[in-house]
Parts: C-alpha cells; structure tokens; sequence
C-alpha cells in the first residue's frame, strides 16, 4: 500500500495511541479490583500510621514504608491517588472509580483503623475508641521521670576501650553494607546492667518516633497474656475460649494458651508463615476468618509459624475480659503503660480487635524496656507485672520446634537463640519483618534493640546474631 508522508505519520500515531491503550488495558486487567483494594489499603494503613502515630511527613512515611516493600503490591502503590486528611486524622486511598476509597482513620492511643472495603467514608462505622475515662499518661511528665520509667538519666558511660568500640559496632550497623548488604537501620539500643549504655539513630528517627514492629508485636502480646495469668484472668492449661468454638463437637475447643503461645494450634493455614493481608490491608475484621480455620492436625502436634494463633490468643483474651472498654483498655493500663512504654500503639481492626500480630508501632526505647521487663523476670519497680517464672516459660522450647533456620528455635511468641549462634546461654530474641529485633541476654544482664527497614523479599537479612556477638566482644570488659 502506498501511502504519503502525512498519511503515514497518522498511521503510525494511531498505532501508538492503540498500542499504549492496549497496554494500559492489559496492566488494568492484571489485577483484580480485590488486589487493587489490599494495595490501596497497604498505602492508606502505613501513610496514616506514618503520619498520625509517627509525626511523618507524607514524603517520610513514602520513603520508609511504602518502598521496598512485597512485590505484589510495588507495581500498584505509586499510581493509587491518596488524600490526607489531617483536620481528621484519616487517609483515603481511591482503587476504583465504581467504589469507595480504602480508608484508614487515626484514633488516640488506638493508632489507625481500616474501614472495610466498601465502607461509605462519610458513614456511621462505630469505630473502636478508648473510653473517656481511661487517665492516659503525660507524656511529657513522664519523660522527666527517670529511667526506665521515663527518659531521664538513661545514658551510662561504658569504662575505658569499651564505650569506643562499641560505638564503632554501632556504626557498622548503620553502614547498610556490615550486617547484610542494602539493610537499613533506624535505630540502635544497647541496655547492659539496667541502663543505655549506646544509642543511634538514622537521619529522621530518634527516642521518641515510633515505627512498626511487625512481628515483634507477638512477643508484646505474648506479655499483655502473661499480665493476665498474673492476675488470674487465664489459665494457660485451659482451652482459649474462642467464641466461635463454643459449639458442642467442635475439636477446635481443645486448643488451648500453650498451643497458641507455642505456634502448634494445629489449624490450616495456607503456608508456613502466612500473610493475613486481608486483615491487615483489606479492611477485614479478625473474627470474620480467623476463628473460622479448620483443624489440620492435632493441637500440640506441630509447630507452624502463623499470625493466626497470635491473633486468636488475643481475640480469646478480648473474650476473658468481656469484649467491651476493660478489654480495650487492658493492653495499656496493665501492661505498656505501667513500665513506661508510654510512646506505643497497638492498632486494631475496625470491630476492636487488637491486631497484635503485626499491627503495633513503638520506639527503641520502649522495646529496651520490654527486654528490661523479662530481664528483671516481670518484676517493674518492686510491682509484679507477669508471672513469676514467665521470662523462663517464653524462652524455653515448645514441645514442637522449628527446622531448617539454623538452630534457632522458638518458645512462646519469643526465638530462642544460644552457643549454636556463638551467643549466651538462655538468649532469647523477638523478631519480626524487615529486621526489627530485641534480643534479651540473662546470662549477660544485656538486652539489644535493632530497628530497620530492610527490604522484604530480595534482600540480604540484617545479621543480628553476628552483631550481637560483636556488641558483647565490644563491652566485654
């Protein structure tokens, strides 16, 4: 076919205008309005917890949360349009034009909330509040208080070579290249004979920003439960009472506290290790699947990693203490606030229930006084907090353990870490996602706080045993 140079030129910008509609399609196609809503969700829970609970500036709370992150979401996040709405305290994310937008809305203490998807942002929700009459904390008295109850008179200068090398442990770890190439740390907290004795942060971060726990959050949990068997609430040899399996044959009903602290409930879960992304970004409420899962062995039988039994230990606390304010308020008033984890927000779904899976933001100083806690087996400033013996029970193995991660192993809701590592005795750690850590040594009076950003998937893990070894060498004098 003969054409002119005008006709051609339009020829070919109408192959161009088709090819790049056909693969906007074909991108639009690739994921479902459900995958378009969790991304949605994702971006809109982390800028309003970025925002709201950390004091971020959308640009900081972008940077660190929302980059580097699970490649599902990567190819969906940028192009979501996103409204901050500080008069409100919310974040509303658009993901389809025939829908409303994925909502997360800030509450005092409670830290964000997702609507469920769907929800009219303008409609009556009935979101989850702490109660007028809960007296919360000054901040700024207590950050006059001394430590460990408050900030004041933290810092204890090591003797001699050791306050030297340690800091140059410490720099190392912020050198994204010493302890695993491309891992990015926020923060670093050494504690030894009760008091800090080195402490950095990155550019952005200091003692009071919070940033997520993810996983860390369970060992939280595991010691909000062990302030209720304190108080004679639960019994671990009791089955949890489940609310969705009070029901006459149902097997579930024999799982019991032990089971759930020791990762072996027995329930399915579609892989080790599982992803409750339709909680945590989908708006989905804990009871509308969790309480749901099948038996798949027996209680007891096997271990299996799952933010499951962490979830449902704590949906059968909220049961024990009755489902309404007590049981909101619990976490705070008996436990956080009570050793001075003043700057920390467990977060929770749309129906309240905690999300302490994951779902908690919190400093490095307030994880430095949850080591200091165990340290101390429960006892805070001459009160009992947790049992007598508890610090014990979650750092010794459950009946069944782990395999293929190197010798580390697990108790309840803690890892158990010890020579195998080239680490003390009796050292036990929480863990959780992009390489946030406390690691707790009562052989050595140490706890150890390293907080990051590391990248999820395609990146090397910060190599938090061998820089624990190299803190102890530092100040073995």
């Amino acid at each position: 076919m003969h054409c002119t140079g005008m006709t051609y030129r339009a020829l070919l910008l109408l192959i161009a205008i088709f090819a790049t509609a056909s693969a906007g399609e074909a991108q639009q196609s690739e994921h479902s309005p459900h995958e378009r809503g969790l991304a949605a969700g994702y971006k809109a829970a982390f800028l309003c917890s970025g925002i709201f609970n950390a004091g971020q500036t959308e640009a900081e709370a972008t940077a660190d949360d929302l980059t580097r992150i699970y490649p599902g979401y990567r190819p969906l996040i940028d192009d979501l349009p996103v409204e901050v709405d500080r008069g409100r305290r919310r974040v509303l994310v658009r993901f389809d034009d025939a829908m409303p937008p994925r909502v997360a809305q800030w509450r005092p203490h409670l830290g964000c909330v997702q609507l469920p998807t769907g929800a009219d942002p303008e409609g009556e929700t009935g979101l989850p509040y702490l109660g007028d009459d809960i007296e919360a904390p000054n901040l700024a008295a207590t950050d006059a208080l001394v430590w460990p109850q408050g900030d004041a008179n933290a810092m204890r200068t090591l003797a001699g070579s050791s306050r030297a090398a340690l800091q140059t442990v410490i720099g190392a770890a912020l050198n994204r290249a010493t302890y695993g190439a491309g891992t990015e740390t926020t923060a670093v907290l050494v504690i030894r004979d009760g008091h800090i004795v080195g402490e950095r942060y990155r550019s952005g971060y200091d003692l009071h920003r919070p940033q997520r726990t993810w996983s860390v959050a369970k060992s939280i949990a595991a010691t909000v439960l062990g302030a209720a068997v304190e108080q004679d609430l639960v019994d671990l040899d009791e089955p949890a009472p489940v609310p969705a399996w009070q029901v006459p044959g149902d097997p579930r009903a024999a799982i019991n506290w032990h089971n759930l602290l020791h990762m072996s409930s027995g329930l399915w879960s579609p892989f080790a290790g599982n992803r409750t992304d339709a909680i945590y970004f989908g708006g989905q409420a804990v009871t509308d699947s969790i309480p749901g899962l099948p038996l798949e062995t027996a209680p007891g039988a096997r271990w299996r990693y799952a933010n499951n039994d962490t979830l449902i230990a704590m949906r059968a606390l909220r049961s024990v203490l009755g489902d309404g304010d007590r049981a909101l308020a619990f976490p705070f008033t008996d436990m956080l606030w009570r050793i001075g984890m003043t700057r920390t927000t467990p977060e929770t779904d749309w129906q309240g229930n905690f999300i302490f899976s994951s779902q908690v933001w919190t400093t490095a100083r307030d994880l430095g006084r949850l080591g200091l806690l165990y340290l101390n087996d429960g006892m805070w400033q001459g009160e009992r907090i947790l049992p007598e013996g508890w610090s014990a029970y979650v750092a010794t193995p459950a009946p069944a353990q782990p395999t293929g991660r190197g010798g580390v192993g697990y108790g309840a809701q803690f890892w158990l870490f010890g020579p195998e590592q080239g680490l003390p005795a009796g050292t036990y750690a929480a863990m959780g996602n992009r390489g946030q850590y406390v690691v707790i040594m009562p052989e050595r009076d140490i706890v150890i706080v390293r907080r990051g950003f590391d990248a999820v998937g395609d990146g090397e893990r910060f190599d938090i045993a061998r820089f624990s070894r190299n803190v102890l060498a530092a100040i073995a004098e």
